[in-house]
């Protein structure tokens, strides 16, 4: 793979203590120095006014002049040093980068993956939250409409789900929103009966996952729910918001999914796109063990590298089944 990368992005330092920190994308980088065929691209900062095409002036101006003032707590989460406008418009720079470089068709071994940071899928048009300042998939989204594509389809594998994303497209046709996430967790949006309103509606499927959903039940979801919905929307480009604290040994989520699972959701969404003929760009979101964050990411690669991934061949959890069926029924993609 191609991955999207800027040093500016370390200037973020929220703090020793605080999970998402430079070290995040170090760890990725290490890893990924034991892997075949990687390339790295420093794509372009964000301009000002490209994320201003989905964010208010104002929050712009208030994240830069929060950060020329030497920064602090935006919130008790979202912590920003005088580095971090930089950081952050380096990070959205990444993500239009990967979506222009998928659109221009880079794919197979060249295709493209954003690992900027901070991260983006909580930050709203208004407001920064949940350490994201700028929302990083939606940038890249807009840029790719902006530039000529019809359509796009996010695919947010994160365990938290992308409220900021969701909210910026919700009453929108051109870009389809889908999520798997936690329950409950943290910002406490994504129910499975938020589908989108006005021009956006049936655009937004939520799929909120049990605590200790695994490899199987995210199986099951992709196979039945997240692909078929992804082909009848029929994007031109399909970015993934791909967070790795769903996996089983993250320190701040309960779910189950493996290394290898990481890699079977990677092939699943390859395929969807191939048969789609769409674009397919990746664009980093959360992640919190460093030595999971940097297997996940280098399963990902590995997929594009030819790796076949395998995983227990189990049954999901009723509970889930009953989820998909549900959002199957909510989507109209059939019994």
């Amino acid at each position: 793979m191609r991955f999207g990368y800027s040093e500016t992005c370390l200037a973020h330092d929220p703090g020793e203590r605080h999970p998402e920190s430079p070290d995040r994308l170090r760890s990725i980088r290490r890893a990924l120095a034991k892997r075949h065929g990687v390339e790295y691209v420093e794509g372009d900062p964000a301009d000002p006014d490209a994320v201003a095409a989905v964010h208010t002036d104002d929050h712009v101006a208030a994240v830069r002049d929060f950060c020329a003032d030497g920064g602090g707590d935006w919130d008790p989460d979202t912590v920003a040093v005088s580095e971090t406008y930089d950081a952050a418009l380096a990070s959205a720079g990444q993500a239009v980068w990967a979506a222009e470089a998928a659109l221009d068709g880079a794919d197979g071994r060249q295709t493209p993956f954003g690992i900027g940071r901070p991260p983006g899928h909580h930050a709203t048009a208004e407001d920064a939250m949940g350490f994201c300042f700028f929302n990083n998939a939606a940038v890249a989204a807009q840029a790719a409409l902006d530039r000529g594509a019809d359509s796009v389809a996010i695919l947010d594998w994160d365990v938290h789900h992308g409220n900021g994303t969701q909210d910026i497209f919700y009453d929108r046709g051109d870009v389809f929103y889908a999520s798997t996430h936690e329950e409950g967790l943290y910002p406490g949006t994504g129910d499975a009966d938020e589908t989108g309103t006005g021009d956006g509606a049936g655009a937004t499927l939520n799929v909120p996952l049990p605590a200790g959903a695994g490899d199987a039940d995210y199986r099951l979801v992709f196979d039945d729910a997240i692909s078929p919905a992804l082909r009848r929307f029929d994007p031109d480009l399909l970015l993934v918001s791909a967070g790795f604290d769903a996996h089983r040994h993250d320190p701040i989520s309960r779910m189950h999914l493996s290394t290898e699972g990481y890699g079977l959701l990677t092939e699943r969404l390859r395929t969807v796109a191939d048969e789609a003929g769409a674009a397919l760009a990746f664009v980093l979101e959360g992640g919190y063990g460093l030595d999971t964050l940097s297997d996940g990411v280098g399963m990902v690669h590995e997929v594009f590298d030819g790796h076949d991934p395998v995983v227990d061949d189990e049954a999901p959890s009723d509970p889930v089944a009953d989820l998909v069926a549900d959002c199957r029924e909510r989507h109209g993609l059939g019994s």
